[in-house]
C-alpha cells in the first residue's frame, strides 16, 4: 500500500445543497431520455381531461418535444407554481396519496424538466382572456394568443448534463422510444385522440373512438387496440372478461399460435397506468405455462379495475411499478382470466363464427369468437355415447387398458352425436380405410356439424385427416391425445392430495443458500404435497431424502433447488399446482396413444368429439398445435381453381 493509500481523505463539512443540483439529481430519476419527458407530460395533459393530445418532435426529441392539449389549462397565477418542486393539484393529504386515480401526483416532472432543458409553459383555461407563456430558465411571464388547453415546450433535453446527452441513442431510436410512450397512453384511453408529428411529419394518428354518453365502453376499447397494435392482433386474440372479488380484468389475450420471441407485445394497466409488475407478468406467464412452445411469450393487453386503496402506485419516480395490497388475490385474477379466455377450444368457437358470419358482420372486437352460452364444459361434466364401442373408456387404442370402473362417469344428459359405423375399404399404405361421403347438407345429420368434422383418413398412422364444413382439418392424434388425458387427469386430481413419492436409498445433499434453507424450513408443510422431502443436514447443507415417484430417475439436487426458488419467490398453493401439473403432464405425455398407432375411424371420431369439448385443446402440453385448418379457398389455390 502507497504512502497516498494510507492518507485518510480530508473531513469536508457537511452541507446543503444547491437548489438547482437538488433539482437535476431528482430529473436523473424522472427524466432518463426524451419517452420519460413524453410520457410524464402525456399524464398531465390526461389529467387535464383533454380530449386530443398532439405530439410534436424534432431530433427524436432531444432538439425539441412540444404537447399541446385541450385540457382545463392552468390560471394565470398557477403558472410559476406549477414548476416548483412537489408542487401539484393532485393530491392534498395522505388519504389522497394512498387513494390516486390521477396518472401524475408526484409534483416533480415538470420542476425535474425544467432543471435539464428549456421549457416553457403556455397555458389558458377557459374562462381566461388569453394564454400566458412562462420562461422556466428566465422566469418571464407574458401574454401570448392560444385556444384553451396547454402547450409545454421542451427544447435541447440535457444540455446542461452534457454527460447524460452522450448516453442518447440515435434519433431514430429516441424517437421509437417516444411513440411507444404515446402508444401505451393510447391504448387505455379510447376517448382521446393522439397524434405524433416529427420533423414535420405526421408519424401516428389514433382517432378517439369512445365519447362520454355512449354505452360500449368495451368495443370502443376494442377498435382502439385494433388501430394501435392492429387487426392481426384482434384477429389472433380471444376477449377477456373476469370478475373475481373486488378486481376485474378485461382486455384480450392472444392465442398461443400468435406467441413472440421476445415480450414486446405484453401491455398490462392498473387502473387505467401502464405498469410493468412482476406479479402480473407471472399471473399471465403461468396461465400461457402449458399452451405455449418452448421459450415464446404471450402477447396480451390487460386492464386491471382495482380499488386504489388496494395498490400503492408511490413506489417508483416513473410511477411504472406498483405493489398490491393482496398481491395473492391479484395473482389469482389475472391467471383465472386469461386461463378462462385460453379454455374455450378454438374449433367450436370458429365453427360458431363462421355460421355466424353473414347476420352478424358488424360483430364488437370485444366480442367475437364467443358463442352465447359456453360450449366447453368442466372435465367433470364431459358426455360420452354410451353405446358399446363408442365409449371413450372401451377405445382399446386411445387408452391403452382399460380404466377402472367408473372412471370416465359423468352425467348422462346429453350425448355428444355418435360417430356412423363405416366398413373398411382397403386403402393405401399409411391410410386407414375411408369412411362413407358425408350426409349432404340440410339432412336430419348435417343440421348439427360437427366443428372439427368427420374423420376420413389416418395418414402415415401420425395425422388425422378430417372433413368439416369449412374445408380439410389435420389433426395430430397424439398431442390431441395427451392434451385430453392431461386434462382429464387434472380434473381426477384432488387439490389437497399428495404427490407419491420415492425415497432415495442415499440422500442427495447439497451446499445451500441461506435463503435455501429458510425456505426449506419455512415451507415443511408445503414440500410433501409435492413428493418431496427437504431437511437440514448441517446449518449449510440441505438433504433430499425422498422425490415425486415419477421424476425418480431425474437430478434431485436440481429439482430441489428449483422448487425451492420457486417457493421462495412465489406464493405455495401456485408453486404446488404448477409442479402438480408438470407431474401430470409427464403422465399424459406417456400415456397418450403414440404415433403408427393404427385407429379405427369410430376412434378417430370419439378423438375429434373429445377435443371439441377439452380445454385447451388447440394445443398440447408442450405447447404444440393439436390441429390445423384448410379452408376450401386455399385448397381451391392451391390447383389454381377459378383463376
Amino acid at each position: 500500500m502507497n504512502e497516498a493509500q494510507s492518507t485518510p481523505p480530508a473531513r469536508r463539512p457537511i452541507r446543503d445543497l444547491p437548489d438547482e443540483l437538488i433539482s437535476q439529481i431528482a430529473a436523473g430519476e424522472v427524466v432518463e431520455r426524451p419517452a420519460s419527458v413524453v410520457r410524464e407530460l402525456v399524464d398531465n395533459a390526461l389529467d387535464s381531461g383533454a380530449s386530443q393530445i398532439t405530439v410534436r418532435l424534432l431530433a427524436g426529441g432531444v432538439r425539441l418535444i412540444a404537447v399541446e392539449d385541450d385540457g382545463c389549462g392552468i390560471p394565470q397565477a398557477e403558472l410559476p407554481v406549477a414548476l416548483r418542486r412537489h408542487a401539484t393539484s393532485k393530491i392534498t393529504n395522505l388519504h389522497d396519496l394512498e387513494t390516486v386515480a390521477t396518472m401524475g401526483f408526484r409534483g416533480e416532472a415538470l420542476a425535474a424538466i425544467a432543471s435539464v432543458s428549456e421549457t416553457a409553459l403556455l397555458s389558458r383555461p377557459a374562462d381566461q382572456p388569453h394564454a400566458y407563456l412562462l420562461d422556466a430558465r428566465s422566469g418571464e411571464l407574458r401574454p401570448v394568443a392560444r385556444s384553451s388547453g396547454t402547450t409545454v415546450e421542451v427544447k435541447e433535453l440535457f444540455f446542461s448534463t452534457p454527460a447524460r446527452r452522450k448516453f442518447l441513442k440515435t434519433d431514430a431510436t429516441e424517437l421509437a422510444h417516444c411513440v411507444e410512450a404515446v402508444r401505451r397512453h393510447a391504448l387505455a384511453r379510447p376517448d382521446v385522440g393522439f397524434a405524433i408529428w416529427h420533423e414535420g411529419k405526421l408519424v401516428e394518428q389514433w382517432r378517439a373512438t369512445w365519447q362520454p354518453g355512449q354505452e360500449d365502453v368495451q368495443d370502443a376499447l376494442a377498435r382502439r387496440l385494433a388501430d394501435v397494435l392492429g387487426e392481426d392482433f384482434v384477429a389472433q386474440s380471444l376477449p377477456v372478461q373476469h370478475t373475481e372479488g373486488a378486481i376485474t380484468v378485461t382486455g384480450r389475450a392472444g392465442l398461443p399460435d400468435a406467441a413472440r420471441s421476445r415480450a414486446d407485445q405484453q401491455y398490462c394497466y392498473v387502473n387505467g397506468r401502464f405498469v410493468r409488475d412482476k406479479v402480473v407478468t407471472h399471473a399471465a406467464r403461468s396461465a400461457y405455462e402449458d399452451v405455449l412452445h418452448g421459450q415464446r411469450q404471450p402477447v396480451y393487453a390487460l386492464y386491471i379495475e382495482i380499488d386504489p386503496a388496494r395498490v400503492d402506485v408511490n413506489v417508483h419516480p416513473t410511477k411504472i411499478e406498483v405493489r398490491f395490497r393482496d398481491s395473492r388475490e391479484v395473482h389469482q385474477a389475472v391467471r383465472h382470466a386469461v386461463e378462462n379466455a385460453l379454455a374455450v377450444p378454438r374449433a367450436t368457437t370458429l365453427a360458431a363464427a363462421a355460421e355466424e358470419a353473414p347476420a352478424s358482420s358488424a360483430t364488437p372486437f370485444f366480442e367475437q369468437n364467443v358463442p352465447a352460452t359456453p360450449i366447453w364444459k368442466a372435465q367433470a361434466a364431459m358426455k360420452f355415447d354410451e353405446l358399446p364401442g363408442h365409449r371413450v373408456s372401451d377405445l382399446g387404442a386411445l387408452w391403452g387398458t382399460p380404466g377402472p370402473a367408473g372412471m370416465h362417469s359423468a352425467p348422462q344428459e346429453e350425448s355428444l352425436p355418435v360417430a356412423e359405423t363405416a366398413s373398411a375399404m382397403a386403402a393405401p399404405t399409411g391410410l386407414a380405410a375411408v369412411e362413407p361421403a358425408p350426409p349432404a347438407r340440410g339432412t336430419a345429420d348435417a343440421a348439427q356439424p360437427w366443428p372439427l368434422g368427420r374423420a376420413l383418413a389416418q395418414l402415415h398412422g401420425v395425422y388425422i385427416l378430417t372433413e368439416n364444413a369449412q374445408g380439410l382439418v389435420l389433426v395430430d392424434m397424439h398431442a390431441a391425445h395427451e392434451r385430453i388425458v392431461y386434462e382429464r387427469l387434472k380434473s381426477q386430481a384432488d387439490t389437497g392430495a399428495r404427490i407419491a413419492s420415492q425415497p432415495l436409498l442415499i440422500p442427495a445433499t447439497f451446499a445451500a443458500t441461506p435463503e435455501e434453507v429458510a425456505t426449506a424450513e419455512a415451507h415443511a408443510d408445503t414440500l410433501p404435497l409435492l413428493g418431496l422431502e427437504i431437511s437440514p443436514f448441517s446449518p449449510r447443507t440441505l438433504a433430499v431424502r425422498a422425490v415425486p415417484t415419477p421424476l425418480a430417475q431425474g437430478d434431485a439436487v436440481e429439482l430441489a433447488r428449483s422448487v425451492l426458488a420457486e417457493l421462495s419467490a412465489h406464493d405455495a398453493s401456485t408453486v404446488v399446482q404448477r409442479a402438480k401439473n408438470e407431474i401430470l403432464a409427464t403422465m399424459a405425455c406417456h400415456g397418450a396413444v403414440r404415433a403408427n398407432r393404427k385407429l379405427t375411424l369410430d376412434e378417430m371420431n370419439a378423438l375429434l368429439r373429445q377435443m371439441e369439448v377439452t380445454e385447451r385443446s388447440d394445443q398440447c402440453n408442450h405447447g404444440r398445435p393439436t390441429w390445423r385448418q384448410l379452408s376450401m379457398k386455399e385448397l381451391d389455390a392451391l390447383f389454381l381453381r377459378g383463376r
